[in-house]
């Protein structure tokens, strides 16, 4: 039984309940975070910016747009992948599709939040 105390505190309660899922979630977390900064000494933040500076609502709207094409084409790559079945012939595994999906959002978010590229 868990401590009724825990549940007061989420982060204590999932790693207690689920000490293995938690565990793999950090480590996840860990790998994408470095594999953003190696992208981000390669790029830099202008391929996500499509080179503006972020500051109208409109540059923020192409930054979003170009964000979204990113991530509906992983979409339609987990589609190939998983629903239809189609052979892998780019060598991208459905968990590095995961990845960039993943990273993708959390970008997507520093955009709307104003602190992409800052």
């Amino acid at each position: 039984m868990i401590d009724e105390n825990l549940t007061k505190n989420p982060v204590e309660y999932c790693e207690k309940k689920y000490p293995e899922t938690t565990t793999e979630f950090k480590k996840i977390m860990e790998e994408q975070y470095i594999l953003f900064c190696k992208k981000q000494m390669n790029y830099g933040p202008d391929n996500i910016s499509v080179g503006t500076k972020l500051e109208t609502k409109e540059e923020v709207k192409l930054c979003q747009t170009g964000l979204w094409f990113r991530m509906n084409d992983k979409i339609q790559r987990l589609k190939q992948l998983v629903l239809l079945g189609v052979n892998n012939s780019v060598d991208e595994s459905i968990q590095d599709t995961y990845s960039d999906l993943s990273v993708y959002g959390i970008i997507a978010q520093i955009v709307v939040k104003g602190k992409w590229g800052k």
